[in-house]
């Protein structure tokens, strides 16, 4: 208990600095107060708790992460970006938002603004106090009351109604001091814009750092996002998000989670239908080895009538390393003629591997559609032998059908550079166990 009060100590020191030296409205400030009062209260979850059973918040909280500087020298970002999207990419250095290190040349019809621009009055007070922290649950998430006690420079963008951008955006956050950083961004796409979204985060290999982010998405009525979230941290990493979704009547969500780094990670992504015939597809891909371990938690709340879902993650666990996946869906009274399904499928490729998978549907209406499933198993012997058969040898053989239980999962990515880079990273791990 002394241990844990010193932790705090410590993190209540980084944060009274951290409000004292910033010029933030007493609305905010507030905000952030009250969020920093929960985590001083509760601090990170425990195993205790049901949502965190299978994953253990112990290698961080033994950690004494300080605040990451604000980046004076900007370092290339070359090999980190994304060639369709190099005038539409937004760069975070250790949590903040860096315009100068930021192509917007093809985002000059739409909003991108820091949160200082934001609350110079660039956009409504009203606006973002009605989509900042309201939908993420920071009084019961000790991580995420942390990254909104710790809200600095931000990112706010803004996509006008009836704007289809044609390009994908690229967020990229990238982590160049082994301290712990804070990243916010709130998207907000009006009635009928359509965008494509590549998140992604990176960092030097070896470096230990901490990266607690949390991105808040809001779809009017109408609108489409494809969100690409590919996770590549440096092999000493911690990482954490918490992706919230708003869906709007008549609004299309369609996304793709991506994890490969980090040496302990967990990704919460919460899906709110708020109005009829809403669209949300939540798919995903882990691939862990070593003594990795990471954690999906995701949950789309059907509270409208004749809304869409489908959850589709796989898992590909190798080493002594450990997966946990968690979906849920919630079907309320009110919304009938829903249409959810979800499905979670690990391959495991040793042994030592573990995954702990809890599929979860919730059903309040009788006029609906709903089917979940998980299965846990190694490679088919008679796949293998009808490789091997061919002249193929046995560890090649298990490569291609390694490969082929993934590909499914990275088939949905429309972006051609994104997709041959994971194709990339997916045959290099498995040409290294040649």
């Amino acid at each position: 208990m002394i241990t844990q009060v010193k932790r705090q100590d410590h993190y209540a020191e980084l944060f009274l600095r951290s409000l004292d030296n910033n010029d933030q409205p007493e609305w905010l400030k507030a905000l952030r107060s009250n969020a920093f009062d929960y985590f001083l209260i509760n601090g990170f979850p425990s195993v205790e708790d049901e949502e965190w059973k299978y994953t253990s918040t112990a290698p961080i909280a033994r950690e004494k992460f300080e605040l990451a500087e604000k980046t004076a020298e900007i370092p290339s970002i070359e090999n980190f970006l994304i060639s369709e999207s190099k005038e539409s990419c937004i760069v975070f250095f250790n949590g903040q938002f860096i315009k100068e290190a930021s192509n917007l040349s093809a985002l000059k019809d739409i909003k991108v603004l820091s949160f200082s621009e934001a609350l110079d009055g660039s956009v409504s007070e009203k606006f973002i106090r009605e989509n900042l922290a309201n939908h993420v649950n920071y009084n019961k998430n000790g991580f995420t009351a942390l990254n909104t006690a710790f809200i600095d420079e931000g990112l706010f963008l803004l996509i006008p109604a009836n704007y289809r951008l044609e390009v994908p955006i690229q967020l990229l956050f990238l982590a160049t001091q082994e301290k712990m950083v804070f990243p916010r961004v709130l998207i907000a796409a009006e009635k009928q814009s359509c965008l494509t979204l590549i998140e992604s985060y990176s960092g030097f290999e070896s470096e230990k750092y901490f990266t607690n982010s949390v991105i808040e998405v809001t779809l009017s009525e109408g609108a489409e996002l494809k969100h690409y979230r590919i996770q590549r941290e440096s092999s000493e990493a911690f990482h954490i998000t918490n992706t919230s979704i708003q869906i709007s009547k008549n609004a299309t969500y369609d996304s793709t989670n991506i994890t490969f780094g980090a040496k302990w990670s967990r990704h919460d992504i919460v899906t709110n239908f708020h109005g009829e015939d809403g669209q949300a597809f939540v798919d995903g891909l882990y691939m862990i080895s070593g003594e990795q371990h990471t954690d999906t938690h995701s949950v789309i709340d059907h509270r409208f009538a004749y809304c869409t879902s489908r959850q589709n993650y796989k898992g590909i666990i190798d080493g002594k390393s450990r997966a946990v996946f968690n979906g849920k869906v919630f079907v309320r009274e009110n919304a009938r003629g829903t249409d959810a399904h979800q499905s979670n499928k690990n391959l495991l490729l040793s042994n030592e591997a573990r995954v702990d998978t809890k599929p979860q549907l919730e059903i309040f209406n009788d006029d609906v559609r709903c089917s979940h499933g998980a299965t846990v198993g190694q490679l088919e012997d008679e796949e293998i032998f009808y490789l091997l058969s061919r002249g193929i040898n046995p560890m090649l053989a298990r490569n291609l059908l390694t490969y082929g239980f993934a590909e499914e999962i990275i088939n949905k990515i429309t972006v051609d550079s994104v997709k041959q880079m994971l194709d990339e990273t997916l045959l290099n791990r498995l040409s290294a166990k040649l």
